[in-house]
């Protein structure tokens, strides 16, 4: 794991998640002016600088600058920000950043959920808040940013603090249906079913298809290797180790509500048995199962 030092913007390597204390941020990535990579650092930019920003930070893009101003200001010496701080050229790292990303955020002391769509003027419980509508809500990997961290901080455009996850649990059940005891971590993500957790995805949207399933591999909690060209064969893979290491059969909830599903998935052999799976999160997006005992085998 690679950290980003808010001090001097370098860089420390820890193998251990717990060997530092760090702050972790969850973000919607801009394609239109690019993010800054780990290979990729801007010229440093003139700034009026205060004790918040020291002058080594001016070699990073503004948002990752002004999250390690943030996250300075509030105790932590290091950040994990996953456009700058994973080698995306190697396909070994990407694919082990990949797997380890849930218990990354996880284990971070505080995640910053930056919002660049929302300002801190509005009520957020508002029925027609911003933050309601923020595009944040909408995207594959920030499912899992939202649940993993012990804390999450909503944070405005300007970097202001909106509220908190335990504060909005509310609020975020209603845009995103995960129950606030998940939210609040009163529950674990082990007492929901297979086909409730996938429901959260739904309508969820990456701009890669095989990071639907990638994004996931946390919530159920399983491994695979990434491979970035199988396309839909990846959600499939997904479903077939979750059904290899969990007992849930509400993976094949769907069959009842999609007859016409024989365009849309697959089939694979285990051992004697044929089992056939969907082809996208969004299949299960009407799932509304939701047993009360763990289902893990």
């Amino acid at each position: 794991m690679r950290l980003l030092d808010t001090n001097t913007a370098g860089f420390r390597d820890i193998d251990d998640p717990n060997d530092a204390r760090y702050a972790i941020l969850s973000h919607v990535w801009d394609h239109t002016d690019g993010e800054q990579s780990l290979q990729v650092n801007p010229r440093a930019i003139s700034l009026d600088l205060d004790e918040a920003c020291p002058a080594s930070l001016t070699v990073l893009s503004a948002k990752n600058r002004e999250c390690c101003v943030f996250a300075r200001m509030n105790g932590y010496r290091y950040v994990w920000i996953d456009t700058c701080c994973i080698d995306r050229l190697s396909s070994a790292e990407l694919s082990e950043a990949i797997n380890s990303m849930y218990e990354w955020y996880s284990r971070a002391t505080v995640c910053y959920a930056f919002l660049a769509d929302v300002d801190d003027l509005e009520d957020p419980r508002s029925p027609t808040s911003l933050f309601r509508r923020s595009k944040w809500f909408t995207r594959g990997w920030t499912l899992q940013e939202l649940i993993a961290p012990a804390e999450v901080f909503f944070l405005s455009r300007d970097w202001r603090i909106i509220g908190t996850r335990e504060t909005l649990a509310n609020v975020i059940e209603e845009i995103t249906g995960i129950d606030a005891d998940i939210l609040t971590h009163r529950r674990t993500l082990d007492s929901v079913s297979i086909a409730r957790r996938m429901s959260w995805a739904s309508k969820r949207r990456t701009s890669r298809v095989e990071d639907e399933a990638y994004s996931l591999m946390g919530i159920f909690g399983v491994h695979m290797p990434t491979i970035y060209g199988e396309g839909r064969n990846a959600f499939f893979r997904l479903q077939r180790e979750i059904i290899e290491h969990c007992a849930d059969q509400s993976i094949f909830a769907w069959g009842h509500i999609f007859p016409d599903s024989t365009e849309s998935t697959s089939t694979f052999q285990s051992s004697s048995t044929t089992t056939t799976v969907h082809r996208a999160p969004s299949r299960f997006l009407h799932v509304k199962i939701r047993p009360a005992t763990s289902l893990h085998s």
